[in-house]
Parts: C-alpha cells; structure tokens; sequence
C-alpha cells in the first residue's frame, strides 16, 4: 500500500507518493497561482482532497491532487480562507475559516456554502486586532466534536477561541488561562472534553499569562493548564495527536515569531513529543537534532501505518520516522518553500 502525502505551501498543494515510506517522488504540484494555508482529506476517499485559497475559496480534487476544481464556482461562498474541516463523523459537513474572521458550513463537500452569521454578529470578533499590515485577522483552524458535532470550537488569531454548543447558533469565548494567538485545536476522540492547543506565546512575550506555547484542557476549553513548560520556546503551530492512543502527541516549539527567525540562530526550534497526554515532553533527535534553525510547520502520522511520522520543515525540507518518533532521517526530496500543512493518507 502506497503512502501519499499532500503538502499545502505558499504556492499550491504539492502530492507526494512512495511506496515504503522511505523514497519520495513529487507526483504533481498544482493550484501554484494560490497561498493554500490548509488541506483537508476525506477519511472514507483519500484520493479526495480539499485545499483552503487564500483568496479563492475551497477548491477539491478527486485523483489525488492531480486536477482541481471549484464546486461552488459562480455561488456565494468563502474568498480568503484559513482552515478547512471535515466534520470527523460526516464528510460531507466542511467548514472553512476566513480571514477577516467569518466561518462558512456546506453540507455537500464544498458545491455550496451558508454564512454562519453568527459569528461576524459576535461584539468580541469586532474588537480582535492583529498587529501586521498583511494580515487581517482571522479564523485560524476549526475544531469538531467527534462525539458531538454540534460543539465547535474555533480559534481566533490573536482572539482566543470561540466555542458553539449548538452548531454554531450561539458561540462563547474562551479566554481564560490561555495565550490569545491560538494557532491549532485537537480534541481527544476518546474523551472529548480534553483539549490540547498550539500558540503563537503572544501573551506569555507579554508576561500575561503562565504557560508559553502549548495548553491543556479538561473541561471543555473552560480553564486551561500550560503544557511543555521545561521548554523555554514560546511559539508553536503543528500538534499532532497519535491516531490509535491519544496520549501521544508531537508539537514544533521555537524561539519568537517568525518575522525574528532572519537571526543568525534561525527559530531556535525543538520537535517535541509527549506520551502521556501532554504532562511531560521530549524532545526527539536524530537528523531532527540537526534542524534547529528552522522549524517543522507541519508533523504528520500514516494512520494505516502509525510508526511513520513525517515533519515539513517551512522551507521544504522533509524528514521522516519509521519508529514512532525515536529517530529521523531527511527525505530524498524537498518539497516548495512555503509548507503550511500537510497531511498523511495511505492508498
């Protein structure tokens, strides 16, 4: 069984195949004209893939990445997009995030969209202010009960985190104990009240709050406990949750934001894991070790064959494990600069 990974960077989505895990050939690279900041893909149809534009909608392919389409073309729908989700229990629910802050739900896999007005009605998304001149604020990934699919969680760049109990008729903010850049939302499926989140440490640069970059929740988002204190880096974006024991969990951790990575030590960056839910972490080594300066974007676990990891360096470069995390080695192939996400599927 062949392995596929699909790659969203600053320009296009980027499908990877390989038949042992180990040797990688760029399949195709498409969608190039588009910054694509998230991917979804069907669990039930790997070859189904969904790309968020940042600037053109929610575009799908059927093969695998080979050809795209728009489904809602010349339909009201999301322009800008952040994040796109499948809802875990039925994949023909998608939501994208937009930028500025708007969510958007179809029930047919992106052929047509609804506003979920509710949250542009919200006073608290009116006052959210993201301090850079090229980016507005926006919704930066959605989180879906899998027990429960109307509870929805949606983190807010610089805003918190935004919680529906109702399908999104009705939304409460989260904010207390945690870091307001919330970057990325995981769920436990096994018990869904425990949450973990990824931030961007705008807070904790602050002094505004006890953790840095990596929370923990076990009621449902309402307080918060900081995770991977023993590390001094504050930023993180991936968080990637083991597909058969959620305990096990892998993060990136760096120094600073972005814009502070020109340095000459880079992002100043470790790959973490966690095997009991977040209590304490590690960090991994091998030619990860050797990474430091730059910073794993995206992690990504092969849920048919849950031992090979693979992590997407933001320039590129592609490493990947064969036993869980203990040791890495580079890949033979180096994707665009620009990785955003990237995702795993067997076919």
């Amino acid at each position: 069984m062949a392995s596929i990974l699909y790659l969203g960077t600053e320009n296009g989505v980027v499908s990877l195949k390989s038949d042992d895990g180990r040797s990688w050939k760029i399949e195709d690279h498409t969608l190039e004209e588009w910054s694509i900041p998230k991917i979804a893909v069907s669990p039930s149809s790997p070859n189904k893939v969904f790309a968020g534009t940042r600037g053109d909608g929610v575009w799908v392919s059927e093969d695998f990445g080979k050809k795209w389409k728009k489904p809602c073309y010349g339909k009201p729908g999301p322009g800008k997009v952040r994040c796109v989700t499948l809802d875990p229990k039925d994949p023909r629910l998608l939501y994208a995030g937009g930028e500025p802050i708007d969510l958007y739900l179809s029930d047919n896999q992106g052929k047509s969209w609804t506003r979920v007005e509710s949250v542009r009605k919200l006073p608290w998304v009116e006052s959210v202010d993201y301090p850079v001149p090229t980016v507005e604020p926006h919704l930066r990934d959605i989180a879906v009960d899998p027990k429960d699919p109307k509870k929805i969680y949606a983190a807010l760049q610089v805003g918190y985190i935004l919680k529906s109990t109702d399908g999104g008729g009705t939304w409460k903010v989260l904010n207390k104990d945690l870091d307001c850049d919330v970057h990325t939302i995981v769920i436990n499926p096994q018990n869904t009240d425990i949450l973990y989140i990824a931030t961007g440490g705008h807070d904790c640069r602050l002094g505004r709050t006890k953790g840095r970059a990596l929370y923990m929740s076990n009621d449902g988002g309402e307080n918060w406990t900081p995770m991977a204190t023993e590390f001094s880096q504050e930023y993180s974006v991936p968080l990637t949750m083991h597909p058969k024991d959620p305990n096990v969990l892998f993060s990136t951790l760096a120094h600073g934001q972005p814009s502070q990575w020109r340095r000459p030590t880079g992002a100043e960056s470790v790959v973490v894991r966690s095997k009991d839910g977040g209590k304490s972490w590690q960090k991994l080594n091998g030619q990860l070790s050797e990474t430091s300066k730059q910073f794993a974007e995206a992690i990504a676990i092969d849920e048919a064959n849950p031992n090979r990891l693979y992590a997407a360096m933001r320039t590129g470069e592609l490493y990947g494990s064969q036993d869980g995390g203990d040791s890495w080695n580079k890949l033979d192939v180096k994707s665009p600069a620009g990785v955003s996400d990237m995702k795993c599927v067997s076919a």
